[in-house]
């Protein structure tokens, strides 16, 4: 893996700021501690931080091919490149590396812009192709890596990290509404929007091309679609499942430097773990962290698991030290990212790496085969479609009386349309909430925009015939790039770690989007045709545990040794002053959470989150 960035003037002759260059690579040393390199060629220049998995010894970058006139700086791990090598060498192809990155250069010869469709992996790369004078740009299907852009005083300018962007003093530091709008809904930042106005994240499965005047091209190449359906019995199904799982760990067993996984005695991580323990000579390395409070923390599951497969397992009993490692956070993930979960990942990436550089995860399986909750809560919802209006109305009153947080958002949900309702299991300020907390000139500014269209739209352009596929759809297009991917690659590159998704491989996801849904979700069962496939390989205990969260009691942390320091950040003068909200409505929603009648922890989070983002990004020179 890597931290890529460049600079390409529009005017041939203005020079690449070598200096600005070195700099912008040097801000994400963490992606890349072993290796340096650079492209300049007058007006394009192209820098990489590299960490070393693959051909450790011939594999720096900046990488070209055999006239030196395609070059190319590369944050990717493409699986199938042994394959796709030997292709190309019929061809007649001269490798000079034994890296995967030196593959898409020469794809590139061949097939132009079409590379991207031979690449089965995780990438995002930047190619300048000398003859044309262009810019070429690529992200992976699923967007596992990120690519970040702006175009400003004639110049565009890339990296894999919006800090990279900011070193550039000439880039306004403004903040973008419309994004903080989306923030306070989903917790995240959808692309290609990003906090600062005029920087855009590059969305998963696209390409850029940008020429030497500075025209600009943004095309999609991938799209999942659910539509046609297979035909095969339950025991088929289960069979080609275990294949194609085998052969994506099989493929992203690959690596020169230890490699290990993250096990947290859920279904999918678990099976990753077995069937690594099939695949390798000798005992998986495997990693798992626990917390103090119980409720929180899956270490018995997965030390199941590790005794099960006689893995060589490490355990980390942490209890987080908030206050400590949030600003730390706040600097890695370059925009406001409420995912709780992002410490407790932060922390599990912080240890694995004093063992591995590379780590399996189990990301992607509840996407998949329909592993949440709220799948099963949006099956059920439509059951009260058939209920009179009066009597749902009866059920919302008295859903504002549930203690239980999912219980309460079931029933509100129920008067929603099939789209809307679904995004109520996303919400954190929905826009009953966000009217009482906005300031006048914030719903001035931002009434043009329902937060709710981001996610509907893409619920309604799924290639899909029923609504378990189409939520699917919406989550792999939107909860899991925006989200999970984001947590993922930041937590683990912030501590110089790699980790491989096989649930992720697009192959595997293509195959699975042919299931029939009911297969899928059967009744209320989840997972159901994935725990059928995998009930020779799991022990009974976990195929039949429930879904538990990868969270942190952050709700109990605001009542007891975080309140003083949330008060203190949420009511500064300075944070009031940005005019984005109510006083009053902090102050609510601050006494509401600490006397114990509402929990706003995660709203809370949301909050501190952004305000910690703008002292850090906004007020502070990068």
């Amino acid at each position: 893996m890597c931290g890529i960035c460049g600079i390409l003037n529009f005017e041939r002759n203005e020079l690449v700021d070598e200096n600005l260059l070195y700099k912008m690579t040097n801000v994400v040393h963490h992606r890349g501690p072993d290796d340096e390199g650079f492209y300049l060629e007058r007006n394009i220049g192209l820098g990489v931080r590299r960490l070393a998995v693959i051909d450790l010894e011939t594999g720096h970058q900046p990488i070209h091919n055999e006239d030196e006139t395609i070059w190319i700086v590369s944050n990717s791990e493409i699986y199938n490149f042994k394959d796709l090598r030997k292709d190309l060498e019929k061809k007649g192809h001269r490798f000079y590396t034994k890296s995967d990155t030196e593959v898409i250069v020469h794809l590139y010869e061949d097939y132009g812009t079409d590379c991207v469709g031979y690449l089965r992996g995780m990438f995002a790369f930047a190619i300048w192709d000398e003859r044309k004078r262009e810019l070429f740009l690529a992200r992976d299907r699923l967007g596992q890596k990120p690519l970040i852009y702006t175009v400003v005083n004639n110049s565009l300018i890339f990296a894999s990290e919006i800090k990279s962007i900011l070193i550039n003093l000439e880039v306004e530091k403004e903040v973008n509404l419309e994004a903080l709008h989306h923030y306070l809904t989903y917790q995240y930042i959808p692309a290609p929007l990003t906090m600062f106005s005029g920087i855009k994240k590059l969305p998963p499965a696209s390409t850029l091309i940008c020429n030497a005047d500075g025209e600009i091209k943004i095309e999609r190449y991938w799209k999942l679609n659910y539509k046609n359906k297979l035909e095969l019995s339950e025991p088929e199904y289960c069979k080609r499942i275990l294949e194609l799982l085998r052969e994506t760990v099989q493929l992203r067993l690959i690596s020169d430097v230890p490699l290990g996984a993250f096990l947290s005695g859920g279904i999918d991580s678990s099976a990753i773990v077995g069937i690594m323990s099939q695949l390798m000579n000798k005992p998986v390395k495997t990693f798992s962290i626990g917390f103090e409070e119980e409720d929180f923390s899956e270490i018995n599951y997965a030390r199941t698991v590790a005794e099960y497969f006689k893995t060589d397992h490490h355990e980390f009993i942490v209890k987080p030290k908030a206050i400590e490692i949030l600003p730390k956070l706040i600097w890695h993930y370059n925009e406001p990212f409420a995912d709780s979960s992002a410490l407790p990942t932060y922390y599990l990436a912080r240890e694995t790496r004093k063992h591995v550089t590379v780590a399996l995860n189990g990301d992607g399986g509840d996407e998949n085969f329909a592993g949440y909750d709220r799948y099963r809560a949006n099956m059920l919802a439509s059951y009260f479609d058939r209920i009179p209006q009066p009597l749902k109305r009866v059920a919302v009153g008295v859903a504002e009386k549930f203690p239980v947080r999912k219980a309460k958002k079931f029933f509100q949900a129920i008067n929603e349309s099939p789209e809307r309702r679904n995004i109520r299991w996303h919400c954190f300020f929905d826009n009953e909430r966000k009217d009482k907390l906005y300031s006048e000139e914030m719903k001035k500014r931002l009434s043009y925009l329902d937060t709710y269209d981001y996610m509907i739209n893409v619920f309604r352009e799924a290639k899909a015939d029923d609504f378990l596929d189409k939520i699917l759809y919406t989550d792999i297009n939107t909860y899991l790039p925006e989200d999970l991917l984001v947590k993922m690659d930041i937590a683990t590159m912030a501590n110089s770690l790699e980790t491989r998704s096989p649930f992720l491989d697009h192959e595997l996801i293509e195959f699975v989007a042919r299931i029939p849904s009911n297969l899928k979700l059967k009744g209320l069962t989840s997972k159901y045709i994935l725990k059928k496939a995998l009930k020779d390989l799991l022990p009974k205990e976990i195929l039949k545990r429930g879904k538990m969260g990868f969270g942190i009691p952050i709700g109990k942390w605001f009542r007891k040794e975080l309140r003083d320091y949330l008060k203190e950040i949420l009511l500064d003068v300075k944070s009031l002053k940005r005019g984005y909200f109510r006083k009053e409505t902090i102050e609510k929603l601050l006494t509401e959470h600490t006397s114990g009648r509402v929990d706003h922890g995660y709203r809370l989070w949301a909050l501190l989150n952004l305000e910690l983002w703008h002292q850090t990004f906004i007020d502070k020179k990068i």
